[in-house]
């Protein structure tokens, strides 16, 4: 699935994806949706059972102007 199409049918969700296609900043441009939530803590608590997996979190809404993200 591409990610528009993750992005649309997820909204304002924490989505869990195993990536297939990475553009060459490492964004993810399609993949397979694992898991979905509006709490990103419900997905880091599925973490283990993905071991060795390709994966991403990314969050499908508008993040405010003020939050700083990092990994």
């Amino acid at each position: 699935m591409k990610l528009a199409e993750i992005l649309k049918q997820y909204r304002d969700e924490w989505v869990l994806i195993e990536y297939t296609k990475l553009d060459e900043a490492l964004n993810v441009i399609e993949g397979r949706v694992l898991a979905h939530s509006p709490r990103k803590e419900d997905l880091y608590a599925l973490l283990p059972k993905f071991k060795g997996k390709n994966f991403a979190i990314e969050y499908t809404g508008k993040l405010s102007n003020d939050l700083a993200v990092m990994f």
